[in-house]
């Protein structure tokens, strides 16, 4: 996926809306309206547009590339794969898109003006460029948009094995696995095996992470490469639900029940969290995992996966709550540049 689509997933995670035009013109909550600009033109008309449209702060980001290698490499790996070369010779497709490069340069200008806020990428990264940037958001997105690359890897999502809460329909807790988890614990490491030698893929090129709860590491340990634990990784926090089955809670906390079932995104358990909770505390995974250019399995839990899969599949944070995450399955997702390929291995 090209710059422009991952700095738009990144801000949808700060509650962006983005709107369907060709600015990328993103709109924030809370009055406070940007826009981001990575596409390969600008217009001085521009900050007129915005002003009349009532957007009183803008962000243009800017990705230049000079490197003929890079940007052959880009033609010959991304663009053939474009709908407007899908029937076309490929030797005829880099012509008639080395021409397209020839007219964009003729039309192109630069972003110059030192009363602007900007961001320029040289060469996907190489150097960046800032101009008036100031404040937490802007922050972020600069340091997002320094750690992306065009590797592409597979990331491979997994829950845990069942665990023993699992097996009687209760929540949270920090239980062991019954004898199903531990066996797909051995066909998972058997798994990443086999894909490792299938991609030619040294085993200290691929990262694995778990949550710090007992049953996501037990599902990795028969798996013999180095592995990081984090607690952006943990599961839901139920709190005083902790424990307990949903059938328990309608019984006993029906008030509660009612309430998370009318909008699981921003339910928060009492003395727990939301998804949204989670979605916050996993922007350190997201930005590591944008960084992480080795082939990477993450072992974690129905509701932080939710968000993981939903980010990097670009969906609505609503849908979140609501995405099929069984056990004893491998999601493998690969960023393309025309969004994901994703496939799903069900093991157990």
């Amino acid at each position: 996926m090209d710059v422009q689509g991952r700095a738009r997933l990144y801000l949808r995670r700060h509650k962006l809306d983005t709107r369907a035009q060709t600015t990328g013109a993103i709109e924030v909550r809370r009055e406070t309206r940007m826009i981001l600009l990575c596409e390969l033109s600008f217009s001085s008309s521009l900050p007129c547009r915005c002003s009349r449209e009532g957007i009183s702060k803008v962000i243009f980001i800017e990705s230049l590339c000079d490197s003929a290698e890079i940007i052959e490499a880009n033609i010959r790996e991304t663009k053939l794969r474009s709908p407007d070369y899908e029937k076309m010779d490929p030797e005829a497709a880099v012509r008639d898109f080395r021409e397209r490069i020839k007219h964009y340069e003729k039309a192109y200008e630069t972003i110059d003006d030192d009363r602007l806020q900007y961001i320029k990428l040289l060469d996907v990264g190489k150097k960046v460029i800032m101009n008036n940037i100031t404040g937490y958001l802007p922050g972020r997105v600069v340091f997002f948009l320094m750690n992306l690359h065009l590797s592409s890897r597979p990331i491979w999502l997994t829950r845990h094995g069942e665990s023993q809460f699992n097996a009687v329909e209760r929540i949270g807790g920090d239980p062991d696995l019954t004898q199903a988890g531990d066996n797909y614990a051995h066909l998972l490491a058997a798994w990443i095996a086999e894909q490792t030698r299938e991609m030619g893929t040294a085993g200290n090129e691929v990262t694995v992470w778990t949550s710090t709860l007992k049953r996501a590491i037990r599902t990795a340990q028969y798996i013999p490469l180095p592995k990081l634990h984090l607690r952006g990784l943990d599961e839901i926090d139920a709190g005083v639900c902790d424990g307990l089955t949903y059938q328990e809670i309608a019984e006993r906390m029906p008030e509660e029940f009612a309430a998370r079932a009318s909008d699981k995104l921003s339910y928060r358990y009492p003395r727990g969290e939301s998804y949204e909770d989670i979605i916050q505390r996993l922007e350190p995974v997201m930005l590591e995992l944008e960084r992480t250019r080795h082939p990477i399995l993450i072992v974690s839990h129905q509701a932080p996966l939710r968000c993981l899969y939903g980010y990097l599949m670009g969906l609505d944070q609503e849908e979140c709550p609501f995405i099929p995450m069984p056990l004893h399955t491998v999601i493998s997702i690969t960023p393309k540049t025309y969004g994901c390929e994703v496939k799903s291995y069900k093991l157990l």
